[in-house]
């Protein structure tokens, strides 16, 4: 199909990646994230991937269990990838911010992001893969929207880098009341990459 992106292969999937959207393939948080969600147990939930981008995420979740991914973002690569890896059924694209397109309720048993990293202004639309805005302005609201719309003893997943403001996250996800716990940090290069998990006490 003209103006069709070139195939990639990642964390066992094959994926179209839009030149705009964060590659899993030459940046490895999302194969290390993926490699995280593999070993949970999604069995019959619902889960939520918020920033899905090639929806890598999301199809990681369906490999894992999940009954239903809801995954939200500029959402026609994550809705391509889910059909052309089988699970179209299960794996619902949404062009959504956030969560902003559901309302509050008991919604999702999980929910699932791998959000910019740093704070500051992006440069451009792919540099958003990147940064989130002063403050972390960009998804300043995950947390509240997310455990508005958890169900009772429901769970989310963050993955961040040593390099990210973890005092300034930190104080996001006291604030939308949630307790995080570290689940997973994994080096590579110069880096960590450190996957929270966060409930309600």
């Amino acid at each position: 199909m003209r103006g069709r992106e070139p195939g990639s292969r990642a964390a066992g999937f094959r994926l179209v990646v839009p030149p705009t959207v964060f590659h899993p393939r030459y940046f490895i948080s999302s194969e290390c994230f993926a490699a995280f969600i593999d070993n949970l147990n999604l069995d019959a939930m619902r889960v939520a991937d918020i920033g899905t981008g090639s929806g890598i995420l999301a199809l990681a979740a369906a490999r894992a269990g999940a009954n239903q991914v809801i995954a939200t973002d500029n959402a026609r690569a994550a809705g391509e990838n889910s059909r052309t890896n089988g699970v179209g059924d299960r794996v619902i694209a949404a062009c959504a911010n956030l969560l902003s397109a559901f309302a509050p309720g008991p919604l999702f048993d999980v929910i699932l992001s791998s959000p910019p990293k740093h704070a500051g202004e992006p440069r451009d639309l792919a540099d958003r893969g990147w940064h989130a805005g002063p403050n972390y302005r960009d998804i300043a609201a995950l947390f509240d929207k997310s455990r508005e719309r958890l169900k009772p003893g429901g769970r989310l997943y963050l993955m961040v880098s040593a390099h990210s403001d973890l005092y300034a996250l930190g104080t996001l996800i006291e604030q939308a009341g949630f307790h995080a716990r570290l689940v997973r940090k994994q080096s590579i290069f110069i880096d960590s990459l450190i996957i929270y998990e966060l409930l309600v006490p």
